[in-house]
């Protein structure tokens, strides 16, 4: 029987009982049509599920009691980054979907010199708050229990700026140095993986991303679309070093 996990922004404990929020009890009420005493999981990214008990249902509230916490582990050894130039509207949310799936930990949009698609200011914050809901609704059908972290889209070299210290450093490159055959152990600090918007990365890009010690990955002789070629890379990735080998 497949378990009705819901992500909640709240603080959570066994034995509170507590209102959900609205498209939280929508969802459970009007689209899976749980009723009072039915169970259903939350979690809020601390890495646990909590097993509830509905126990009032409205027409646009539910409350329900915390009966029991139990601890989660479904994150990867390998902690993976993702910098991803920002893509369209429908391609920009399969990316992240598929990637939170796959395991990553981190996501950084960026705007780079060809991205097509520029936000800023209060745009950027609702679509923010759009990519982390498709963030935690992945979680919650994959069964992850630590909520990928998004940041807001930045220029390319300060989200460089912001990247672990000792992480390995990769962009997409078919003449790249790099293969997955070279890379034996993954570091300490993980792996940060850089792709391109749909135009790519231009000249400019390329310059500061191999200044800033990334090195080419080659995946293959055939050149992937922006929304393919992140998660080709995690997926293979996590193959060779993480949990899907």
């Amino acid at each position: 029987m497949r378990v009705t996990r819901c992500p909640v922004d709240l603080p959570l404990q066994v034995g509170l009982t507590l209102s959900l929020p609205e498209d939280t009890a929508n969802h459970l009420l009007r689209v899976l049509r749980l009723r009072e005493g039915d169970g259903c999981v939350l979690f809020n990214g601390d890495g646990h599920d909590y097993a509830a008990t509905v126990v009032a249902a409205g027409k646009r509230e539910a409350q329900v009691r915390i009966d029991q916490s139990l601890a989660v582990d479904r994150e990867s050894s390998l902690r993976i980054t993702l910098l991803q130039g920002v893509a369209r509207g429908e391609k920009m949310d399969l990316i992240l979907q598929k990637a939170t799936e796959l395991g990553v930990a981190a996501i950084v949009p960026v705007n780079a010199e060809r991205t097509e698609v520029r936000l800023d200011g209060a745009r950027a914050e609702k679509r923010v708050a759009h990519w982390n809901s498709i963030v935690r609704s992945a979680c919650g059908q994959s069964g992850r229990a630590a909520i990928p972290l998004v940041e807001a889209p930045t220029a390319l070299a300060t989200a460089m700026s912001m990247l672990p210290g000792n992480a390995l450093r990769l962009t997409l490159d078919p003449l790249g140095s790099q293969r997955l055959s070279t890379l034996d152990a993954a570091p300490a600090d993980g792996i940060v993986i850089a792709i391109g918007p749909e135009g790519g990365w231009s000249p400019r890009d390329r310059g500061q991303l191999e200044q800033a010690g990334f090195q080419g990955l080659q995946l293959g002789p055939r050149i992937l679309r922006t929304e393919t070629a992140g998660l080709a890379a995690i997926a293979a990735l996590q193959a060779r070093l993480g949990d899907l080998g």
